[in-house]
Order: structure tokens, then C-alpha cells, then sequence
């Protein structure tokens, strides 16, 4: 139970937007509105080259993002992260898992029916390299679409042979996956799966699929109740179908640094967790809601926004701290 009194003892350092600010770009607060969007404009766009880039994992790292309770900021913490470390120099491939296709809108990436999408992929076995689709706004960033036939394909699935391996053999399939010994520097570092907000087998190939898992986590009560089957269901997967699946990255969003709730819920899931807890919060922020209608994220929407600059320092806190041991 999480206590509604303020607490007495802070164990953990929590950064949040405000802490960031200092060390982002600073804009002219007389500028005019059309100053200020170019400002924007040109910072998104040489992103990349104002940021030094990042050592490059040895590997490609397959992460999974789900949490099957909806309005956790799943979808937008995976468009987020992933164009944040593209822009920190990264390869990033983005897999769009839920029919939705929410994280295809944000990346500006067609996913009307018929365009060549996960489904192909899962139930056509079409090679993932050849349904892949590149993001207009960010240099090195990938995207493997999602369009409504997804919804049909856990019907269409329940009777192929090991159908909870499909969305894996595609990911291992793919000749940018791998090490630097086996595929070389045109690799991808990072592929992130998008899961529907549900524990269906699309999630189940999903989890399969991947070696680390990031759950994003509501700075509210009502969240951390439906973790528990979350990570129920992670060790049966563990257990029966993919022991290389470790929870490695747990990123709290929506914190309302204003409210003692917030700060309650960020302490318990610390105190659980550990380590495997990402220092700075995701903010409450109406531009990172924004962005999506626009057909972006919001590291090109509004790249010197709170969110912004909280999702950035997110991003390079996953590639610093690396895999797990």
C-alpha cells in the first residue's frame, strides 16, 4: 500500500524535467513564436550532430515494451526512447505489435491495410527486411508497421506449429541483427517491440522474441496492481518458452512531481526494483501528447520540451547501463 503522507526518508534520487533543463537548449523567451519553431526545427534536425554519439552495444539488444494495463505511456515511451537514441547515433529498429498502430502514426509511417506490416511477417512469414520502412524525420531509425489485419492474426495463429516463435525466428532472421563479428557495423543496436496493451499471443511472441523487457509504469496507484500478473506471466515465460527474458528497464512516466502520490509510487517501485528502475521520470507533458498528432515523436515535435529532454536522458541512461548481468 502506498502511503499518502509525505515521506520522511528519500533513499532514491528521482530526476525529472526540471533538473534537466539546465544542462538543455536554452531558446530566447522573447523570440517570436516563428523564431521559436525554427529554433525547434533546427534542433531536430541536427540532433543527431550536436549530440555526441554513444558507444554501440556489442550486440543487438531486443527489448520488449508491455504492460497489458493501457494509458501507461507504453506506445509513447517506445517511439520516444527509440528516436531519442537514434539521435544519440544508435541503429534502431521499431516492431509495431499492436493493430492500433500507434507507434506506426507517431514515426510517421504509412500503416493503412494492405501495406506491407507485422501480419506479413507473423502469419505470411514474410522476411521482417522487406516490411520494414524508414522514419522520414530521424536518420537511422526503422520501423516495422502495424495495421488492422494484426487484429485477425491471434485467430489466424492458434493453429500453426509453434506460433509463439514466429515474431523471434523473424527477428533472428534478419541479416542486421547480430553481433559485430556476425553482421558488421550496419547493424542495429537496439530493435524495440511494441506490444498491445493486452497478454495475448501476439505480447506472448513478443516476449519470446526478446532478452530484456521495459515495462513503463504510471506514477499512480492503480498501476502498480496490475503489475503483479505482468511479472507473473514473465516467469512462465522464463520458465517454459524463453529463459533469456529478464526485466531489465522499468521507466516510471506521467510523474506529477507536485503531488506526494506520485513521488510515493516512484519510491515503492524503486524499493522493488532497484536498480533496474531508470533515474529521471517521465513528466506529464501536453507537447509529448501533442506530438502524435503531428506525426511525431516528440524529440522532433518539440525537442526542447521537458518531455523531450526527460525521454533523452532516459535513452542514454539505458545504452549506458547496457545489458544486465
Amino acid at each position: 500500500m502506498v502511503s499518502r503522507e509525505t515521506p520522511t526518508a528519500r533513499p532514491f534520487t528521482v530526476r525529472t524535467a526540471a533538473d534537466l533543463a539546465d544542462a538543455g537548449p536554452v531558446f530566447d523567451d522573447h523570440a517570436t513564436p516563428l523564431a521559436r519553431a525554427a529554433e525547434h526545427t533546427v534542433l531536430a534536425r541536427t540532433g543527431a550532430r550536436m549530440r555526441p554519439a554513444l558507444p554501440r552495444p556489442d550486440a543487438t539488444r531486443v527489448l520488449v515494451v508491455a504492460n497489458q494495463k493501457g494509458g501507461v505511456g507504453k506506445t509513447t515511451s517506445t517511439v520516444n526512447v527509440a528516436a531519442a537514441l537514434a539521435q544519440l547515433g544508435q541503429r534502431v529498429l521499431v516492431i509495431d505489435l499492436d493493430p492500433q498502430g500507434n507507434a506506426s502514426t507517431a514515426l510517421s509511417v504509412e500503416h493503412r491495410r494492405g501495406v506491407p506490416s507485422t501480419y506479413d511477417a507473423l502469419v505470411e512469414g514474410v522476411p521482417l527486411d522487406e516490411v520494414m520502412a524508414v522514419c522520414p524525420d530521424i536518420d537511422n531509425l526503422f520501423v516495422v508497421p502495424a495495421t488492422i489485419d494484426l487484429a485477425g492474426a491471434e485467430i489466424e495463429l492458434v493453429s500453426v506449429v509453434a506460433r509463439e516463435n514466429r515474431l523471434h525466428r523473424a527477428i533472428q532472421a534478419h541479416p542486421r541483427v547480430g553481433t559485430a563479428d556476425e553482421v558488421g557495423e550496419e547493424r542495429f543496436d537496439y530493435v524495440f517491440i511494441d506490444c498491445p496493451p493486452s497478454l495475448g499471443l501476439l505480447t506472448l511472441n513478443a516476449l519470446v522474441a526478446g532478452a530484456e523487457m521495459m515495462i513503463p509504469i504510471q506514477a499512480e496507484y492503480y498501476a502498480l496492481e496490475g503489475l503483479g500478473q505482468l511479472l507473473e506471466t514473465v516467469e512462465m515465460v522464463k520458465a517454459h518458452l524463453n529463459p533469456r527474458l529478464q526485466v531489465s528497464t522499468i521507466l516510471v512516466t506521467m510523474y506529477d512531481a507536485r503531488t506526494r502520490l506520485a513521488a510515493g509510487v516512484a519510491d515503492e517501485v524503486r524499493e522493488h526494483f532497484g536498480a533496474r528502475v531508470v533515474k529521471t521520470t517521465i513528466p506529464r507533458s501536453v507537447r509529448v501528447s501533442e506530438a502524435p498528432s503531428y506525426g511525431q515523436t516528440v524529440m522532433t515535435y518539440d525537442p526542447g520540451s521537458p518531455g523531450a529532454l526527460s525521454y533523452l536522458e532516459a535513452a542514454r541512461e539505458i545504452a549506458i547501463k547496457g545489458v544486465p548481468s
